[in-house]
């Protein structure tokens, strides 16, 4: 508990600690994975990368640009900006992760888009994260953020829990995973209950971070893996 009641304390110098690794975890995921497409050319590689890519930079302008311990006297419309942003990066990475599973399914293995940072069907996920945004904002709330990534993720989660059932060759990674997604969905819930039943409780808060934490670490722990076998 005295850790707990430190961590509040001094909440904005750990919340930019917390950013600091998840950036450092996101920008190291975002260059192995890189590499990994170039030698594989698996378009799902791209879009995972994609969304790790927006993450780091979503956590970087919430918690650190936004951060009243680096910057002081910011005003209420920068950090409206900064918290818009924020959201807006959130939402366009979780449909990323989910859009790495499901790509298959609308592209054919012969046609790949220029670019997988836009095209017409990501295109879709940037217009759908906007109405988020913008609806979010009308209501001042996150409501339609936590709806959106508790669907997002939970449909993440049983496709992943399909693929790790039907490939063995890949079991470990498959595996991890999954566990991955049922964790960041676990977390979106836990935020939403946080959020509009507890008035954000800052104990139960803190072990959102530590749970926050722990899915980047398996994810890039999954991607050390990955990345190994291939040099």
């Amino acid at each position: 508990m005295d850790l707990i009641a430190a961590i509040i304390q001094n909440k904005e110098v750990f919340k930019v600690l917390y950013a600091i690794v998840i950036v450092l975890v996101c920008s190291i995921i975002v260059l192995r994975t890189h590499k990994l497409f170039h030698l594989s050319l698996h378009q799902g590689i791209r879009y995972f990368r994609n969304a790790f890519f927006f993450y780091g930079i979503g956590f970087f302008i919430r918690y650190i640009l936004g951060s009243s311990w680096i910057y002081t006297n910011l005003n209420q419309y920068y950090l409206l900006i900064i918290e818009l942003l924020f959201e807006f990066f959130l939402v366009m990475a979780g449909f990323f992760l989910l859009y790495s599973l499901l790509w298959k399914k609308f592209e054919s293995a012969g046609s790949k888009p220029l670019t997988s940072l836009f095209h017409s069907r990501i295109a879709i996920f940037y217009i759908m994260a906007l109405i988020v945004v913008v609806l979010d904002f009308l209501w001042q709330e996150y409501y339609f953020m936590f709806f959106s990534q508790i669907i997002i993720f939970a449909l993440a989660a049983i496709i992943a829990y399909n693929n790790y059932q039907r490939n063995s060759r890949r079991g470990k990674f498959l595996k991890l995973y999954f566990i991955a997604m049922l964790l960041s969905f676990l977390a979106w819930l836990f935020n939403a209950v946080i959020a509009l039943a507890l008035n954000w409780n800052k104990p139960i808060q803190i072990g959102i971070y530590l749970i926050n934490l722990i899915i980047f670490l398996l994810f890039l722990y999954g991607v050390v893996r990955a990345t190994k076998k291939t040099r």
